[in-house]
């Protein structure tokens, strides 16, 4: 029987984490930065439709420009460090992310009435190549604007992304860190993926 990571969390183990961490890790030297102009372009397009899904509520196909075995991490510590023995914001496989959305689309998810608005704005996209000539690093800024019953909230920081380049040329997630710099503070339980 093929795994399906929709079901079961098997993919996430020591090995993943090993992998997860040195993939974080001293990524953004100025000699791994890409120049291409076109490649940047591909990559900015892919950040800018993502949060535009995300905006637009579009939760499944947010969740189609992810890998099948994908996470999503948001960390309570500077630059990330090891999710296995420090704390997360969030730290989602695919399973968990597909439970997400689900919670999110039903009519009793409290936190969600009434349903929030938001307004992303990606940009400073610088991309990296990586020791795997399939997949890449992208670093971008984020302000992320959330309006809900009256009260507006702001998140921002700055996302790390390792994409998969397809062999049709596409682009999937395999990765989403986002980094906030307020990380360390009362965020009030973020009811909205950022």
């Amino acid at each position: 029987m093929d795994h399906d990571p929709s079901r079961t969390s098997h993919y996430i183990g020591n090995e993943y984490y090993e992998k997860l961490i040195a993939d974080f890790s001293g990524w953004q030297v100025d000699e791994n930065e890409i120049a291409d102009s076109g490649i940047r372009d591909a990559c900015r397009r892919l950040l800018e439709k993502e949060a535009r899904m995300l905006d637009e509520d579009r939760l499944d196909d947010w969740l189609g420009l992810y890998a099948a075995e994908c996470v999503y991490w948001v960390p309570a510590s500077l630059g990330g460090g090891d999710p296995r023995r420090e704390i997360a914001i969030s730290f989602d496989d695919r399973r968990r992310l597909e439970d997400r959305n689900f919670r999110l689309k039903n009519d009793y998810a409290w936190s969600q009435r009434p349903k929030p608005r938001t307004a992303r704005t990606v940009s400073n996209v610088a991309v990296f190549k990586t020791d795997d000539e399939a997949s890449l690093m992208v670093r971008s800024n984020f302000i992320t604007t959330e309006f809900q019953a009256g009260d507006f909230r702001t998140y921002t920081g700055w996302s790390g992304h390792r994409l998969r380049i397809g062999q049709d040329g596409t682009y999937e997630i395999l990765v989403k860190q986002v980094n906030l710099i307020d990380y360390d503070q009362n965020l009030r339980n973020p009811s909205i993926t950022l």
